[in-house]
């Protein structure tokens, strides 16, 4: 297996803990993994974006070039849109719906762009998206979305369940595990 993962958002939605889930989740199951972070103003709600290259043999990059991901995570859908040309044809967007305006839009300085879901949908192969936020807070936290938007892209991924679920009480905090576990759980359903 070879796979190419862009995992997008903002500041403080989780991209960190998301790609130590999946990298983790690859490395246990004798995968080469390499991870790449690149932050704007995160800790100011700027963009966030996690390079992940999983594979059978050695990954010598951890960047993943225009064109090349399979698989785009976005935390907010304008992330999405932004990275889409890093997506390769017929590649995979697993997609929060729900907006976070950036800075300019609120200051009034920018508008939020239009037909932002259609040119996702007209650039992925399979876009699945969902108000990711809503699913999270049923499950009893807004910070939840990672693991929901992670449970979504698990079908397109050779783990099953229970590596997730083994990863995901290996990493978080003993009192979110059963909440990141249910979180997990209803993003696959979707």
């Amino acid at each position: 297996m070879d796979k190419n993962i862009l995992i997008v958002g903002v500041g403080g939605q989780g991209t960190l803990l998301a790609s130590v889930l999946l990298g983790n989740l690859a490395l246990d199951s004798g995968y080469d993994v390499k991870l790449s972070e690149v932050h704007g103003m995160s800790q100011r709600g700027g963009d966030v974006v996690t390079h992940v290259k999983i594979s059978d043999s050695k990954v010598s990059s951890p960047l993943i070039e225009k064109g090349e991901a399979d698989m785009i995570i976005g935390f907010e859908k304008l992330e999405a849109y932004r990275w889409l040309p890093y997506l390769k044809k017929g590649g995979e967007c697993f997609v929060n719906d729900h907006q976070i305006m950036p800075m300019p839009v609120v200051l009034g300085k920018a508008q939020y762009p239009e037909g932002v879901d259609e040119t996702v949908r007209d650039n992925a192969g399979k876009v699945v998206s969902f108000n990711a936020l809503e699913v999270a807070e049923e499950c009893g936290s807004s910070k939840a979305v990672n693991v929901v938007l992670l449970g979504a892209a698990s079908k397109s991924l050779p783990f099953s369940e229970e590596q997730w679920i083994k990863v995901i009480e290996e990493n978080v905090k003993p009192k979110f595990v059963e909440l990141n576990r249910e979180a997990f759980i209803k993003g696959a359903r979707q």
